[in-house]
């Protein structure tokens, strides 16, 4: 079995960088021009947050640095957690196109990042999925239209059906956009990607309006289908994610596929300072380390937060006491390396003695954020909350297997 931090790097396909530089050489916006906007979108993204306007993608500077910068990225994080869905899907869901959501589509984010998915793995599905992205503005709508349209165009797909909406994404169930969700539900998938965080900012309790769109969407998921929603790996962000988790499971409208290991209140909500995200490594295509020479950033990992909720009570692996995520970096101290996990049992540290080494327990060292392993003999000493991997104690790697 390969240790997780060896793993390949996730990448995106031929085909899709193709397109991506195709429209990016078509644009205006080039050389410092675009550096300069891809540095001023980031600033908003992050540190400028307050500031940043619920339609930036009207901006043609803005539209650019996204497009070149931040969409690969995007695409990649989608990609990933696709992935991680079953694939043993239901053979009625085989047997019918596959219906896709991308709710606050952007430049079509999510129906770009499953189209290609879905030709690299299945081209037959690919052929005939069914795609409805919708935004808040017709800008990011266009260019969802022309990469999508390009990208068939490359791989020589006819049948491939996309429709675009533009639509209030607060309230996604009225006008237009509410009757074309009714109408092509049920969906195999939802994908709310770097969406659902700009939304109800200035309401009293945006996390609970937040839950009540994602709780509004579950009944048009198909029995086997699942909502994935992907967040910025700050926080802020990640933390009102956990709170719309937490919203939503206390209802009893839906289950965690991944990545929780349990349906209790989220742990790291626990300390103000504590937040829950991913860090998967990425093959950075040449265009974006270009960029990242450009305005001294470095993207060579994606970052990010997520939820994969079902209505099936499907779950990523079987779950116990004694299987955990891993939900920081292996910390390596002098002569002890620690981690924190989390599970049913809540957030706890575990660290292995370098003298306590031993063939049961050598997976410890492939362990990262995101794996999920099977611990036992983990001891603790009494009135200390760290947990102790012994010498016969054993760690085992579930996932990614």
């Amino acid at each position: 079995m390969q240790p997780f931090n060896e793993k390949k790097p996730s990448g995106l396909s031929s085909q899709i960088l193709k397109i991506l530089a195709k429209v990016s050489s078509e644009r205006e916006h080039q050389g410092d021009a675009l550096a300069q906007a891809v540095v001023n979108l980031s600033r908003l993204f992050t540190t400028a947050r307050t500031t940043l306007s619920p339609r930036y993608l009207d901006d043609s500077a803005h539209a650019a640095a996204y497009r070149s910068y931040f969409l690969p990225v995007n695409l990649s994080k989608v990609q990933v957690l696709l992935d991680e869905l079953p694939n043993d899907s239901d053979t009625e869901s085989q047997d019918r196109p596959m219906a896709v959501l991308d709710l606050g589509c952007g430049p079509g984010t999510g129906a770009l990042a499953l189209l290609d998915w879905l030709w690299q793995r299945s081209p037959e599905r690919a052929k005939t999925v069914s795609v409805l992205a919708a935004d808040a503005s017709s800008a990011p709508l266009r260019d969802t239209e022309s990469l999508w349209e390009a990208y068939c165009q490359e791989v020589g797909i006819a049948g491939a059906g996309l429709r675009c909406v533009e639509g209030n994404l607060e309230h996604p169930l009225k006008g237009d956009l509410g009757k074309q969700i009714v109408k092509g539900g049920p969906y195999d998938l939802i994908i709310i990607a770097n969406c659902l965080n700009e939304l109800f900012s200035s309401a009293a309790d945006p996390s609970a309006e937040r839950a009540a769109v994602v709780g509004r969407l579950l009944p048009f998921l198909a029995p086997h289908g699942t909502i994935m929603i992907v967040e910025p790996a700050l926080r802020q962000t990640a933390r009102a994610l956990h709170h719309v988790r937490n919203h939503l499971l206390k209802q009893g409208l839906c289950t965690v596929y991944s990545p929780c290991l349990h349906e209790g209140v989220c742990p790291a909500l626990d300390h103000p300072d504590d937040w829950c995200h991913e860090e998967r490594p990425w093959q950075t295509p040449p265009a974006i380390a270009a960029i990242d020479r450009d305005v001294g950033f470095i993207k060579d990992a994606l970052k990010f937060s997520y939820l994969l909720l079902r209505t099936d009570g499907r779950t990523i692996v079987t779950r116990s006491p004694q299987t955990f995520r891993v939900v920081s970096e292996l910390r390596e101290l002098k002569g002890d390396t620690r981690a924190w996990l989390c599970n049913e049992v809540g957030r706890s540290e575990v660290g292995r003695l370098d003298r306590a080494v031993s063939a049961t327990n050598a997976q410890w060292e492939a362990c990262q954020r995101g794996s999920i392993i099977r611990l036992d003999g983990v001891t603790r000493k009494e009135g200390s909350t760290l947990g102790r991997i012994p010498a016969d104690g054993t760690v085992e790697m579930i996932w990614p297997a």
